[in-house]
């Protein structure tokens, strides 16, 4: 229920507007507190740089890569989903910076009634006018303007600009996981090249295995059974190159639809073992990652929108200022409407209205927008300890990896001396069948191992990447 006054306008009027148009409702806006490590593992103080910064054509050096990630970039549907969204936002920014504007409507009206001849108003027509109807032709320019005194329009304003600058953060981390879900696929890919190759490779090792397991079998040197546990090897291995097979024929559609291709072949010359990543892993200070991932950062445009949001309800209890005024033209006959001037007629009026009793409506509202506030407020933290995390687990995997990939690397050279040695062995009666098929055995497994861990290797210097806000640029 509004209590509202009329008043004239008037000198007073006008300055009490000046006067009450700085104020604002609500508080400016500061970053909440957070908890942030002084700094990451691999940092000292003084180095501010990171990886983050590097445009990712730099960043990914390999050629098919960057192509994959270029055509992505152009076609994936979430992210023309999110640009669009873009522009949708800088439409509504352009509205928004006339908010504050008087609002200007034209209106033209013909009307013509007839009362009842047995009615008072007919009665009243046929005396005064000599006529049984009446008609009234208008043409009215009317304007309508709020005075922005508690800064309610205002804040209208910044949250359509904060709700633009969000939209284009959320483009942003689309883009970031875009670059980082192309690259670790295409590692994938070439992860499962390697794996085929090393299959191949050693299926030939149990064909020539199992060909000599035959020879000495022949020569009353070995049994039936050396035979069939040979070609048992050879089928395992055998049984993996169709998997394989299969895995990168998927990796690869997979690959296509992520950069808004139909499915089908990638072209590709690279191989697990050619890729070279920069090993200068530098993360910058934690401090910097907050305004530099663009998850983040949306995430506390979201709270700046909260917190504008609490200074309009806020506004919303107290007095508004609405100023009308119209002219135009009138006449109750049709020959007459444009006869100036006496046809003319003018208006102007101010109100302002105070909420007196709106069954706490308004009151509700306000405290809602506080916990809103607060939820935001907690959002935001949470998202940043999620981006420590990540941070702090890329760092972790990237220097186990390290350990890990000489570790495997020596296994490799290892079992592969073994199964030399064992056939060695084999072939002089020293060593029995099942020595040589568990030598080959480990060291197919110890290869495709390795290559896995580089895989992984490859696939945390990503993450580490992602986690610290690059890709978008």
């Amino acid at each position: 229920m509004l209590q509202t006054k009329n008043i004239n306008y008037s000198l007073p009027l006008l300055l009490m507007v000046v006067v009450l148009a700085a104020c604002t409702m609500g508080k400016k806006y500061q970053r909440p507190a957070l908890e942030l490590p002084k700094q990451f593992a691999t940092v000292s103080f003084g180095d501010t740089s990171s990886i983050a910064d590097i445009e990712w054509k730099i960043f990914f050096t390999d050629t098919t890569l960057q192509g994959l990630i270029e055509k992505g970039i152009q076609h994936n549907h979430d992210l023309l989903i999110a640009i669009n969204r873009i522009d949708i936002a800088q439409q509504q920014l352009k509205q928004s910076k006339l908010l504050q504007l008087p609002e200007v409507n034209l209106q033209i009206t013909g009307q013509i009634s007839r009362p009842s001849n047995n009615s008072l108003n007919g009665i009243s027509l046929n005396s005064f006018l000599g006529k049984s109807y009446l008609e009234n032709y208008n043409t009215a320019i009317n304007l309508s303007w709020e005075a922005d005194i508690w800064g309610k329009i205002r804040g209208q304003k910044e949250i359509v600009l904060t709700e633009y600058l969000q939209t284009t953060e959320a483009a942003k981390a689309i883009q970031t996981k875009l670059v980082a879900d192309i690259a670790q696929a295409y590692f994938n890919l070439l992860t499962l090249d390697k794996q085929l190759e090393i299959t191949k490779r050693n299926l030939v090792l149990s064909d020539s295995f199992l060909v000599a397991t035959r020879l000495l079998k022949d020569a009353g040197l070995s049994n039936a059974l050396a035979v069939q546990q040979a070609e048992a090897q050879k089928q395992s291995t055998a049984l993996l190159i169709p998997q394989l097979e299969q895995s990168i024929a998927l990796q690869e559609n997979a690959l296509q639809t992520l950069t808004g291709q139909l499915p089908g072949t990638i072209a590709r010359t690279a191989s697990l073992n050619s890729i070279v990543m920069n090993e200068n892993l530098t993360t910058g200070l934690p401090v910097a990652m907050v305004s530099r991932r663009p998850d983040v950062r949306s995430t506390e445009l979201a709270l700046m929108i909260a917190n504008t949001q609490v200074g309009i309800k806020q506004a919303n209890m107290y007095p508004t200022l609405n100023i009308t005024a119209g002219a135009g033209l009138e006449s109750f006959k049709a020959s007459n409407w444009f006869s100036i001037p006496n046809s003319l007629f003018g208006l102007a009026a101010g109100t302002i209205a105070e909420p007196i009793f709106r069954r706490r409506q308004l009151k509700t509202q306000y405290e809602v927008a506080k916990l809103q506030r607060e939820q935001a407020v907690i959002k935001f933290r949470q998202s940043v300890l999620q981006a420590t995390e990540e941070v702090t687990n890329a760092l972790v995997k990237n220097d186990k990896l390290k350990q890990q990939r000489e570790i495997a690397t020596g296994q490799v050279d290892t079992l592969h001396r073994a199964v030399f040695n064992a056939k060695l062995l084999f072939k002089s009666d020293l060593a029995n069948y099942l020595e040589v098929i568990t030598a080959q055995g480990n060291a197919l497994q110890a290869e495709l191992n390795l290559a896995s861990i580089q895989r992984q290797q490859l696939g945390a210097i990503v993450e580490l990447y992602q986690s610290l806000g690059g890709g978008w640029k």
